[in-house]
């Protein structure tokens, strides 16, 4: 097996599955400044909901300009967008982070049945940055890997779900603002974590995640 081809420093898929720096901006900005804008503004919603919608829009022009897929760029505005109505319908600011744990919660959901149905998430999403798209699903060594090292995301989605959900509840406002840039560093860890298990699962006469190792046809062997 390649080292090379598991080293959390691989530029390319370490800063694909971070996001690059609109990834941290995107982590880090966005509660922070909603937060900030409530509080400077006198508690006002209107200016804090106006704040997060004009971050939202800027974000996707950039996801466009970077060639991200639509569905990406109207996923990441429809989530502005509802946590902005649930936090203009309720009048509470802390609300407005309601619609994140949900995420949280479909993501950890989603991961755990992907594992179940020997589709890991993880792999779907780094398949097509190491440049074998779905051909891992052919390689019974990377699906195992993938799938053992996708519980690692069901784990860090529950985390930031249970971490917003007592924050909201107590309306503890500059929690909540500093909460993106915590996930962000829990999402580098749980990066890193992948990766170790990864390589720990994977046999070690293994070619490595952009080789998958494609057994023969009965017929063949």
């Amino acid at each position: 097996m390649s080292d090379h081809d598991l080293e959390p420093t691989d530029s390319r898929t370490f800063r694909n599955l971070i996001g690059g720096p609109r990834g941290a901006l995107e982590s880090v900005l966005p509660p922070a400044a909603f937060v900030i804008t409530y509080v400077a503004t006198g508690d006002s919603i209107a200016w804090s909901v106006g704040v997060a919608l004009v971050l939202g829009g800027l974000f996707a022009g950039w996801r466009i300009a970077e060639g991200k897929k639509p569905t990406r760029v109207l996923s990441a505005l429809l989530l502005v967008a509802v946590s902005a109505y649930v936090a203009v319908k309720t009048g509470s600011a802390a609300a407005f982070f309601w619609p994140r744990v949900l995420v949280n919660l479909v993501s950890a959901l989603a991961f755990a049945i992907s594992i179940l149905v020997r589709w890991p998430l993880l792999g779907v999403i780094v398949g097509p940055i190491v440049g074998t798209r779905m051909q891992w699903r052919k390689d019974p060594d990377l699906v195992r890997a993938y799938g053992r090292a996708s519980w690692i995301w069901v784990v860090l989605c529950l985390v930031r779900a249970a971490i917003l959900i007592p924050l909201i509840e107590q309306n503890a406002l500059w929690g909540l603002a500093l909460s993106g840039a915590l996930f962000y560093l829990l999402v580098i860890a749980t990066i890193v974590g992948s990766w170790i298990v990864i390589k720990r699962s994977l046999p070690a006469d293994h070619p490595g995640l952009r080789h998958p190792r494609i057994p023969a046809p009965a017929s063949q062997a």
